[in-house]
């Protein structure tokens, strides 16, 4: 991954009558409404873009503290993944960044896969996104549950044991459930696989 080149921050101008200051400055900590922010790596292509109705910037830890996010990744001209979440940090140069609370990551296609979790930590610079804590993972065959949860950049997401994994008829209702060692699940080719320490139980199942 690309280091960060440049960044954008675009801020909306309130005209009320009377003047509003969106950001304070001369203070340590700047409170900003509305941030509406782009990163771009070296060669201008955007790696995502991240807004906020309330944020703030502290301006020794260069540290953003959101509320509220919503996170576009991008993967050339096209959104890839969409992420919501109650709170987030974006720290070391804008490179580091931490979800928690009610993460919602989503696939953009037809049949959207959903990515459920309380934390999700991504540095910029790796490929792997990281999510831990009552992971739920849904799309329309199948349910898979696990405390942590690893979406590497191709397309793949592996649940670590224990892992419960729940396969869905054809009216949407639940029609198997099974508990497994770690899990992987391949969002490309909809398949799910299951591999045990001792090497002796392997399975994929094709939807």
């Amino acid at each position: 991954m690309n280091n960060i080149h440049k960044l954008i921050i675009l801020l909306p101008v309130f005209v009320l009558g009377c003047t509003t200051n969106v950001i304070e400055k001369n203070k340590v900590v700047q409170k900003i409404n509305s941030l509406d922010m782009n990163i771009f790596s070296k060669k201008g292509e955007k790696i995502y873009s991240i807004t906020s109705p309330y944020s703030s910037f502290d301006k020794n830890k260069l540290k953003f503290q959101l509320q509220k996010t919503t996170i576009n990744i991008f993967k050339g001209e096209e959104t890839k993944y969409i992420i919501n979440s109650d709170k987030s940090t974006l720290s070391d140069n804008n490179k580091l960044l931490e979800l928690t609370g009610n993460v919602k990551l989503k696939t953009i296609k037809e049949d959207e896969d959903i990515l459920y979790s309380d934390y999700f930590i991504w540095n910029i610079e790796e490929t792997n996104y990281l999510l831990e804590g009552n992971i739920r993972f849904e799309n329309k065959n199948i349910i898979l549950n696990s405390e942590k949860a690893k979406l590497d950049s191709n397309n793949i997401i592996e649940f670590f044991s224990p892992v419960k994994y729940i396969i869905k008829d054809a009216n949407n209702n639940n029609k198997y459930e099974i508990n497994s060692e770690n899990a992987f699940y391949n969002l490309k080719t909809e398949s799910v696989s299951f591999k045990a320490n001792n090497k002796k139980v392997r399975s994929i199942i094709y939807f």
